[in-house]
Protein backbone atom coordinates (compact mmCIF):
# COMPACT_ATOMS: atom_id res chain seq x y z
CA UNK A 1 0.00 0.00 0.00
CA UNK A 2 1.28 3.48 -0.85
CA UNK A 3 1.98 5.39 2.36
CA UNK A 4 3.30 8.64 0.90
CA UNK A 5 5.95 10.03 -1.38
CA UNK A 6 9.61 10.85 -1.11
CA UNK A 7 11.46 13.38 -3.22
CA UNK A 8 14.52 12.36 -5.14
CA UNK A 9 17.10 15.10 -5.90
CA UNK A 10 17.84 16.27 -9.40
CA UNK A 11 19.93 13.90 -11.53
CA UNK A 12 21.69 15.01 -14.70
CA UNK A 13 19.31 17.90 -15.31
CA UNK A 14 16.12 16.00 -14.50
CA UNK A 15 13.42 17.91 -12.65
CA UNK A 16 12.65 16.70 -9.14
CA UNK A 17 11.07 13.26 -9.19
CA UNK A 18 8.46 12.07 -6.73
CA UNK A 19 8.63 8.34 -6.01
CA UNK A 20 5.91 6.56 -4.03
CA UNK A 21 6.87 5.22 -0.63
CA UNK A 22 5.30 1.82 -0.11
CA UNK A 23 4.97 -0.62 2.73
CA UNK A 24 6.66 -3.68 1.25
CA UNK A 25 9.59 -5.92 1.97
CA UNK A 26 13.09 -5.31 0.62
CA UNK A 27 13.71 -7.98 -2.03
CA UNK A 28 17.12 -9.20 -3.19
CA UNK A 29 17.40 -11.39 -6.29
CA UNK A 30 20.61 -13.27 -7.07
CA UNK A 31 20.78 -13.98 -10.80
CA UNK A 32 23.03 -16.70 -12.22
CA UNK A 33 23.55 -16.91 -16.01
CA UNK A 34 24.24 -20.58 -16.81
CA UNK A 35 25.64 -22.52 -19.74
CA UNK A 36 25.98 -26.22 -18.86
CA UNK A 37 26.69 -25.76 -15.15
CA UNK A 38 25.12 -28.95 -13.77
CA UNK A 39 28.30 -29.90 -11.85
CA UNK A 40 29.12 -26.47 -10.39
CA UNK A 41 25.63 -25.03 -9.84
CA UNK A 42 24.92 -26.95 -6.58
CA UNK A 43 27.96 -25.40 -4.87
CA UNK A 44 27.07 -21.95 -6.22
CA UNK A 45 23.48 -22.10 -4.97
CA UNK A 46 24.44 -23.67 -1.65
CA UNK A 47 26.77 -20.75 -0.84
CA UNK A 48 24.12 -18.07 -1.39
CA UNK A 49 22.88 -16.86 2.02
CA UNK A 50 19.13 -16.68 2.44
CA UNK A 51 19.31 -14.47 5.54
CA UNK A 52 20.95 -11.06 4.98
CA UNK A 53 20.67 -8.11 7.41
CA UNK A 54 18.44 -5.40 5.94
CA UNK A 55 16.87 -7.76 3.39
CA UNK A 56 13.56 -9.50 4.04
CA UNK A 57 13.53 -11.74 0.98
CA UNK A 58 16.37 -13.42 -0.96
CA UNK A 59 15.43 -15.19 -4.20
CA UNK A 60 17.53 -16.99 -6.80
CA UNK A 61 17.06 -16.60 -10.55
CA UNK A 62 18.69 -18.96 -13.06
CA UNK A 63 19.11 -17.88 -16.70
CA UNK A 64 19.39 -20.92 -18.96
CA UNK A 65 21.53 -19.73 -21.87
CA UNK A 66 20.81 -22.74 -24.07
CA UNK A 67 22.07 -25.43 -21.67
CA UNK A 68 22.29 -28.93 -23.17
CA UNK A 69 22.99 -30.76 -19.91
CA UNK A 70 20.89 -31.12 -16.71
CA UNK A 71 21.44 -27.57 -15.46
CA UNK A 72 17.72 -26.73 -15.42
CA UNK A 73 16.77 -30.01 -13.74
CA UNK A 74 19.48 -29.51 -11.12
CA UNK A 75 18.26 -25.95 -10.52
CA UNK A 76 14.74 -27.20 -9.89
CA UNK A 77 16.04 -29.89 -7.54
CA UNK A 78 17.96 -27.21 -5.64
CA UNK A 79 14.75 -25.24 -5.18
CA UNK A 80 15.70 -22.06 -7.04
CA UNK A 81 12.87 -19.54 -7.15
CA UNK A 82 12.85 -18.51 -10.82
CA UNK A 83 14.16 -19.87 -14.13
CA UNK A 84 14.43 -17.98 -17.44
CA UNK A 85 15.14 -20.21 -20.44
CA UNK A 86 16.47 -19.49 -23.93
CA UNK A 87 15.82 -21.92 -26.77
CA UNK A 88 19.50 -21.68 -27.75
CA UNK A 89 22.77 -20.09 -26.69
CA UNK A 90 22.61 -16.31 -27.04
CA UNK A 91 25.72 -15.23 -25.14
CA UNK A 92 26.49 -13.92 -21.67
CA UNK A 93 25.48 -10.35 -22.50
CA UNK A 94 21.96 -11.39 -23.54
CA UNK A 95 21.61 -13.75 -20.56
CA UNK A 96 22.64 -11.01 -18.15
CA UNK A 97 20.23 -8.50 -19.69
CA UNK A 98 17.37 -11.00 -19.55
CA UNK A 99 18.12 -11.64 -15.90
CA UNK A 100 18.08 -7.94 -15.06
CA UNK A 101 14.79 -7.40 -16.91
CA UNK A 102 13.17 -10.39 -15.21
CA UNK A 103 14.46 -9.36 -11.78
CA UNK A 104 13.00 -5.88 -12.20
CA UNK A 105 9.70 -7.41 -13.32
CA UNK A 106 9.72 -9.51 -10.13
CA UNK A 107 10.08 -6.34 -8.05
CA UNK A 108 13.73 -6.66 -7.02
CA UNK A 109 15.15 -3.80 -4.96
CA UNK A 110 18.71 -5.13 -5.21
CA UNK A 111 20.09 -7.46 -7.89
CA UNK A 112 23.28 -9.49 -7.46
CA UNK A 113 24.94 -11.15 -10.44
CA UNK A 114 27.23 -14.12 -9.94
CA UNK A 115 28.64 -16.87 -12.14
CA UNK A 116 27.40 -20.43 -12.31
CA UNK A 117 30.94 -21.87 -12.19
CA UNK A 118 31.22 -21.10 -8.46
CA UNK A 119 34.11 -18.69 -9.06
CA UNK A 120 32.85 -16.23 -6.45
CA UNK A 121 32.24 -16.93 -2.77
CA UNK A 122 28.52 -16.49 -2.14
CA UNK A 123 29.23 -15.73 1.51
CA UNK A 124 30.44 -12.29 0.33
CA UNK A 125 26.98 -11.28 -0.92
CA UNK A 126 26.10 -9.42 2.35
CA UNK A 127 29.31 -7.38 1.98
CA UNK A 128 28.49 -6.74 -1.67
CA UNK A 129 24.99 -5.37 -1.03
CA UNK A 130 25.78 -3.44 2.17
CA UNK A 131 26.84 -0.18 0.40
CA UNK A 132 23.52 -0.21 -1.50
CA UNK A 133 21.44 -0.92 1.60
CA UNK A 134 23.23 1.91 3.40
CA UNK A 135 22.60 4.30 0.51
CA UNK A 136 26.32 4.77 -0.28
CA UNK A 137 26.27 3.31 -3.79
CA UNK A 138 24.05 2.17 -6.64
CA UNK A 139 26.50 -0.34 -8.14
CA UNK A 140 29.01 -2.41 -6.19
CA UNK A 141 31.76 -4.43 -7.87
CA UNK A 142 33.52 -7.29 -6.13
CA UNK A 143 37.29 -6.88 -6.19
CA UNK A 144 38.87 -10.32 -6.57
CA UNK A 145 42.31 -8.85 -5.72
CA UNK A 146 43.66 -10.60 -8.81
CA UNK A 147 47.30 -10.26 -7.74
CA UNK A 148 46.61 -12.82 -5.01
CA UNK A 149 44.87 -15.43 -7.20
CA UNK A 150 47.23 -18.39 -7.57
CA UNK A 151 45.93 -19.78 -10.89
CA UNK A 152 46.25 -16.41 -12.66
CA UNK A 153 49.43 -16.24 -14.73
CA UNK A 154 51.72 -13.18 -14.42
CA UNK A 155 50.61 -12.07 -17.90
CA UNK A 156 46.92 -12.33 -16.97
CA UNK A 157 47.49 -10.37 -13.74
CA UNK A 158 49.31 -7.65 -15.70
CA UNK A 159 46.54 -7.45 -18.31
CA UNK A 160 43.88 -7.33 -15.57
CA UNK A 161 45.61 -4.37 -13.89
CA UNK A 162 46.22 -2.55 -17.17
CA UNK A 163 42.69 -3.17 -18.46
CA UNK A 164 41.11 -2.00 -15.21
CA UNK A 165 43.13 1.21 -15.27
CA UNK A 166 42.20 1.95 -18.89
CA UNK A 167 38.49 1.30 -18.34
CA UNK A 168 38.53 3.27 -15.08
CA UNK A 169 40.04 6.20 -17.00
CA UNK A 170 37.43 5.95 -19.75
CA UNK A 171 34.61 5.81 -17.18
CA UNK A 172 36.18 8.38 -14.85
CA UNK A 173 35.89 5.89 -12.00
CA UNK A 174 38.28 3.97 -9.75
CA UNK A 175 37.52 0.27 -10.27
CA UNK A 176 40.42 -2.08 -9.41
CA UNK A 177 38.80 -5.18 -10.95
CA UNK A 178 36.70 -4.23 -13.97
CA UNK A 179 36.40 -7.80 -15.26
CA UNK A 180 34.72 -9.04 -12.09
CA UNK A 181 31.21 -10.35 -12.78
CA UNK A 182 30.32 -10.47 -9.07
CA UNK A 183 28.25 -7.29 -8.80
CA UNK A 184 25.30 -5.78 -7.00
CA UNK A 185 22.90 -3.26 -8.55
CA UNK A 186 20.32 -1.09 -6.91
CA UNK A 187 16.96 -0.91 -8.67
CA UNK A 188 17.87 2.60 -9.85
CA UNK A 189 21.16 1.44 -11.41
CA UNK A 190 19.51 -1.61 -12.99
CA UNK A 191 16.90 0.63 -14.63
CA UNK A 192 19.46 3.12 -15.94
CA UNK A 193 22.14 0.76 -17.27
CA UNK A 194 21.63 -0.97 -20.61
CA UNK A 195 23.44 -3.98 -22.06
CA UNK A 196 24.62 -3.46 -25.63
CA UNK A 197 26.88 -6.46 -26.22
CA UNK A 198 26.46 -10.23 -26.40
CA UNK A 199 30.04 -10.75 -25.16
CA UNK A 200 30.20 -9.36 -21.64
CA UNK A 201 28.62 -6.56 -19.62
CA UNK A 202 31.49 -5.77 -17.24
CA UNK A 203 33.43 -3.21 -19.28
CA UNK A 204 30.25 -1.80 -20.79
CA UNK A 205 28.61 -1.09 -17.43
CA UNK A 206 31.66 0.51 -15.81
CA UNK A 207 31.95 3.07 -18.62
CA UNK A 208 28.19 3.65 -18.60
CA UNK A 209 28.14 4.07 -14.82
CA UNK A 210 30.87 6.68 -14.99
CA UNK A 211 29.23 8.62 -17.80
CA UNK A 212 25.78 8.46 -16.18
CA UNK A 213 27.10 9.48 -12.75
CA UNK A 214 25.97 6.23 -11.12
CA UNK A 215 27.72 5.96 -7.76
CA UNK A 216 30.01 2.94 -7.96
CA UNK A 217 32.23 1.40 -5.29
CA UNK A 218 34.32 -1.76 -4.99
CA UNK A 219 34.58 -4.17 -2.07
CA UNK A 220 37.14 -6.96 -1.58
CA UNK A 221 35.78 -10.48 -2.11
CA UNK A 222 37.06 -14.03 -1.98
CA UNK A 223 37.18 -16.45 -4.88
CA UNK A 224 36.83 -20.22 -4.85
CA UNK A 225 39.14 -22.79 -6.36
CA UNK A 226 39.00 -22.92 -10.14
CA UNK A 227 36.70 -25.73 -11.29
CA UNK A 228 36.83 -25.32 -15.08
CA UNK A 229 38.20 -23.12 -17.86
CA UNK A 230 36.27 -20.03 -18.88
CA UNK A 231 33.73 -20.49 -21.68
CA UNK A 232 33.53 -16.76 -22.33
CA UNK A 233 36.73 -16.75 -24.42
CA UNK A 234 39.10 -19.39 -25.82
CA UNK A 235 42.33 -17.62 -24.89
CA UNK A 236 43.63 -14.37 -23.43
CA UNK A 237 44.23 -12.83 -26.88
CA UNK A 238 40.55 -13.25 -27.81
CA UNK A 239 39.49 -11.76 -24.46
CA UNK A 240 41.74 -8.71 -24.87
CA UNK A 241 40.62 -8.15 -28.47
CA UNK A 242 36.91 -8.35 -27.60
CA UNK A 243 37.34 -6.19 -24.50
CA UNK A 244 39.16 -3.52 -26.52
CA UNK A 245 36.35 -3.55 -29.09
CA UNK A 246 33.78 -3.05 -26.32
CA UNK A 247 35.84 -0.20 -24.79
CA UNK A 248 36.09 1.65 -28.09
CA UNK A 249 32.44 1.14 -29.01
CA UNK A 250 30.98 2.07 -25.63
CA UNK A 251 33.26 5.05 -25.04
CA UNK A 252 32.67 6.28 -28.59
CA UNK A 253 28.93 6.09 -27.94
CA UNK A 254 29.27 8.75 -25.25
CA UNK A 255 32.28 10.69 -26.56
CA UNK A 256 31.90 10.26 -30.30
CA UNK A 257 32.81 13.84 -31.21
CA UNK A 258 35.91 13.75 -28.99
CA UNK A 259 37.14 10.41 -30.35
CA UNK A 260 36.59 11.10 -34.05
CA UNK A 261 37.77 14.69 -33.81
CA UNK A 262 41.01 13.65 -32.12
CA UNK A 263 41.70 11.03 -34.79
CA UNK A 264 40.62 13.35 -37.61
CA UNK A 265 42.74 16.28 -36.44
CA UNK A 266 45.77 13.99 -36.03
CA UNK A 267 45.39 12.66 -39.57
CA UNK A 268 44.75 16.16 -40.94
CA UNK A 269 47.89 17.54 -39.28
CA UNK A 270 49.88 14.64 -40.73
CA UNK A 271 48.71 15.74 -44.17
CA UNK A 272 49.62 19.37 -43.43
CA UNK A 273 53.16 18.39 -42.40
CA UNK A 274 53.62 16.42 -45.62
CA UNK A 275 52.29 19.40 -47.54
CA UNK A 276 54.89 21.71 -45.95
CA UNK A 277 57.53 19.13 -46.78
CA UNK A 278 56.55 19.29 -50.45
CA UNK A 279 56.56 23.10 -50.36
CA UNK A 280 60.10 23.01 -49.02
CA UNK A 281 61.27 20.81 -51.88
CA UNK A 282 59.31 22.95 -54.37
CA UNK A 283 60.91 26.28 -53.44
CA UNK A 284 64.30 25.34 -52.02
CA UNK A 285 65.46 22.39 -54.11
CA UNK A 286 65.55 21.40 -57.75
CA UNK A 287 64.16 17.92 -57.19
CA UNK A 288 60.56 18.77 -56.32
CA UNK A 289 59.27 16.65 -59.20
CA UNK A 290 60.49 13.57 -57.34
CA UNK A 291 58.24 14.34 -54.37
CA UNK A 292 54.84 14.63 -56.03
CA UNK A 293 53.80 11.47 -54.15
CA UNK A 294 54.11 13.41 -50.88
CA UNK A 295 51.70 16.02 -52.23
CA UNK A 296 49.17 13.34 -53.21
CA UNK A 297 49.45 11.63 -49.82
CA UNK A 298 49.11 14.98 -48.04
CA UNK A 299 45.90 15.74 -49.91
CA UNK A 300 44.49 12.30 -49.09
CA UNK A 301 45.33 12.62 -45.38
CA UNK A 302 43.86 16.12 -45.12
CA UNK A 303 40.66 15.01 -46.83
CA UNK A 304 40.42 11.87 -44.66
CA UNK A 305 40.99 13.91 -41.49
CA UNK A 306 38.27 16.37 -42.45
CA UNK A 307 35.85 13.52 -43.16
CA UNK A 308 36.62 11.96 -39.76
CA UNK A 309 35.69 15.19 -38.02
CA UNK A 310 32.42 15.27 -39.97
CA UNK A 311 31.84 11.63 -39.00
CA UNK A 312 32.35 12.62 -35.36
CA UNK A 313 29.66 15.26 -35.66
CA UNK A 314 27.22 12.75 -37.17
CA UNK A 315 28.12 10.13 -34.53
CA UNK A 316 27.56 12.71 -31.81
CA UNK A 317 24.05 13.36 -33.14
CA UNK A 318 23.40 9.60 -33.16
CA UNK A 319 24.68 9.46 -29.57
CA UNK A 320 22.02 11.99 -28.60
CA UNK A 321 19.38 9.65 -30.03
CA UNK A 322 20.82 6.77 -28.01
CA UNK A 323 20.57 8.87 -24.86
CA UNK A 324 16.94 9.58 -25.61
CA UNK A 325 16.21 5.87 -26.18
CA UNK A 326 17.93 4.98 -22.89
CA UNK A 327 15.95 7.69 -21.15
CA UNK A 328 12.68 6.32 -22.55
CA UNK A 329 13.68 2.83 -21.37
CA UNK A 330 14.32 4.19 -17.87
CA UNK A 331 10.99 6.00 -17.78
CA UNK A 332 9.12 2.87 -18.88
CA UNK A 333 10.77 0.83 -16.14
CA UNK A 334 9.98 3.57 -13.63
CA UNK A 335 6.32 3.60 -14.61
CA UNK A 336 6.14 -0.21 -14.58
CA UNK A 337 7.53 -0.20 -11.07
CA UNK A 338 5.09 2.49 -9.98
CA UNK A 339 2.26 0.42 -11.45
CA UNK A 340 3.29 -2.65 -9.46
CA UNK A 341 3.61 -0.62 -6.27
CA UNK A 342 0.14 0.87 -6.52
CA UNK A 343 -2.85 -0.85 -4.95
CA UNK A 344 -5.13 -1.00 -7.95
CA UNK A 345 -2.46 -1.46 -10.64
CA UNK A 346 -2.85 2.12 -11.87
CA UNK A 347 -0.03 4.65 -11.93
CA UNK A 348 -0.48 7.33 -9.31
CA UNK A 349 -1.50 10.61 -10.94
CA UNK A 350 1.07 12.48 -8.84
CA UNK A 351 3.84 10.27 -10.29
CA UNK A 352 2.72 10.93 -13.84
CA UNK A 353 2.80 14.67 -13.25
CA UNK A 354 6.16 14.75 -11.49
CA UNK A 355 8.20 12.08 -13.30
CA UNK A 356 10.68 13.50 -15.85
CA UNK A 357 8.97 14.47 -19.08
CA UNK A 358 10.44 14.84 -22.52
CA UNK A 359 7.70 17.30 -23.32
CA UNK A 360 8.68 19.63 -20.48
CA UNK A 361 12.41 19.60 -21.14
CA UNK A 362 13.56 17.74 -24.28
CA UNK A 363 17.24 18.42 -23.62
CA UNK A 364 17.05 16.82 -20.19
CA UNK A 365 16.68 13.45 -21.92
CA UNK A 366 20.44 13.33 -22.44
CA UNK A 367 21.91 11.44 -19.50
CA UNK A 368 25.50 12.38 -20.14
Amino acid sequence: MILGVKRQPKRNGYPEMVIPTVNRQMKLIVQIPCLNEETTLPATVRDIPRDIPGVESVEILIIDDGCTDRTVEVARELGVDHIVQFTGNRGLGHAFAAGIAHSLALGADVIVNTDGDNQYDGANIPDLVRPILEGRADMVIGDRQTDTIAHFSPLKKLLQRLGSRVVSFLGNLDVPDVASGFRAYSREAAMRLVSCTDFDHTVDHVIQAGRKRIKTVSVPIRTNEKLRESRLFSNIVVFVAKSLAVMVRVYSSYKALTVFSAIGITVFLGGVLLGFRFVYFLFFTEHHALHVQSLILAAILMLAGFQMVLTGIIADLISVNRNIVEDISYRLRFLERATRDSDDGQVNENEMNTAPSLRKNPRSACLT
